[in-house]
């Protein structure tokens, strides 16, 4: 089985991605380490020098072109269900989960964050959260096309794994 994690930057798609591929002991695949290993730079970089655009054209391919193993986790990019048709592929193919928090909440974990991410770059504070609810707002409605939607705050790997089993 496939299972996609979707959900805002921040919401803990990686490390929950990884949490549930142990507990099933599943393989696991992190399409942004995927998409820096196949252009051989960050995303912020590929970002910075050409653009959203290309850059979500790229990631949908990424996507749909990956050979994944027969069980396992994938831990997606942030904006990669607005895209193409994406979501209904990752649907098409195996499972979606939507962790879903809070803008409050994202802002708090992307603020205390160490990775770089191209969208929210000198972005801090109110600023950060207003972003943050203004992206959401364009993207729940993606999002929630997920198989599953579980709130970020309360699952453990063991609810997570008694979700995409049942």
């Amino acid at each position: 089985m496939k299972i996609f994690f979707v959900g805002f930057m921040g919401c803990g798609k990686t490390t929950w991605g990884r949490k549930l591929a142990n507990r099933l002991e599943y393989d696991f695949v992190d399409l942004d380490k995927v998409f820096e290993e196949k252009v051989g730079t960050s995303i912020t970089q590929y970002f910075e020098e050409h653009g959203q655009d290309a850059f979500r054209l790229l990631e949908s391919k990424i996507l749909k072109e990956t050979e994944y193993a027969e069980n396992v986790v994938v831990s997606t990019g942030g904006g990669l269900p607005v895209f193409f048709d994406n979501m209904e592929w990752m649907n098409a193919n195996g499972q979606s989960i939507y962790i879903k928090l809070t803008p409050a909440t994202l802002a708090e974990r992307l603020d205390k964050g160490k990775t770089t991410r191209p969208l929210i770059l000198g972005k801090h504070g109110e600023e950060l959260v207003a972003f943050i609810t203004e992206k959401l707002a364009e993207r729940e409605s993606f999002y929630e096309k997920a198989t599953h939607i579980v709130n970020g705050i309360e699952m453990t790997p063991d609810s997570l794994a008694e979700l995409v089993t049942k």
